[in-house]
């Protein structure tokens, strides 16, 4: 058993060591990744500001906060304005913090009542008689061939599946940092480094 725990530990120091000077790379996939998902969050709220902030408001049909007005807005040019900002790696840190509440919200105010699946469970029979009965009204009512040709349909179950992995990236992104190489703050902090 040591010999084996040597080897492994042989390759594990020969190998890996050299991945860090690319560590930059995982927290700019990160960021690439969730930049245009913040950036469409965000401006289809600031776009639709008056549905949002109904939608923020209203305990019947929408999520019931408290002073939706500020709400809506905080949440949507969070998100917008952070998408630039995780785009150029600028202030990721600062940024990933409101961000991260701003999933949080999604995820305990929209998202936790449905579980955990995004997409509702196709074979699930509930769902399949519903898929069923809607292919055939696309069927007999519309251009089915052309409605399906860039994929199936699916039932949307919003729950809480993308959302939590948003904010899992957010919470990396929170301790990296923008990356090494691949920001802007590794820029900045190179240009003026802090002298303690």
């Amino acid at each position: 058993m040591n010999a084996l725990a040597q080897w492994y530990y042989k390759i594990h120091e020969g190998v890996f060591p050299s991945f860090q000077r690319a560590d930059g790379i995982a927290p700019l996939a990160m960021r690439l990744y969730l930049a245009p998902v913040f950036w469409m969050a965000g401006t289809t709220k600031i776009q639709g500001m008056e549905d949002t902030i109904a939608w923020f408001g209203n305990p019947d049909w929408g999520l019931g906060l408290p002073v939706p007005w500020l709400m809506a807005h905080v949440a949507a040019y969070t998100e917008a304005i952070g998408a630039l900002l995780l785009l150029l790696g600028l202030a990721t840190r600062w940024i990933a913090v409101p961000l991260i509440m701003t999933m949080l919200v999604a995820i305990f105010a929209v998202h936790w009542q449905h579980g955990w699946a995004a997409i509702a469970d196709s074979s699930a029979q509930d769902i399949a008689v519903r898929l069923g009965a809607a292919k055939e009204i696309l069927k007999e009512h519309g251009n089915y061939q052309w409605l399906t040709a860039k994929g199936n349909f699916v039932v949307l179950n919003n729950g809480i599946e993308f959302a939590v992995t948003y904010l899992v990236m957010l919470l990396s992104l929170l301790f990296t940092g923008g990356g090494r190489y691949t920001s802007v703050d590794d820029y900045l902090s190179r240009l003026w480094p802090i002298k303690v």
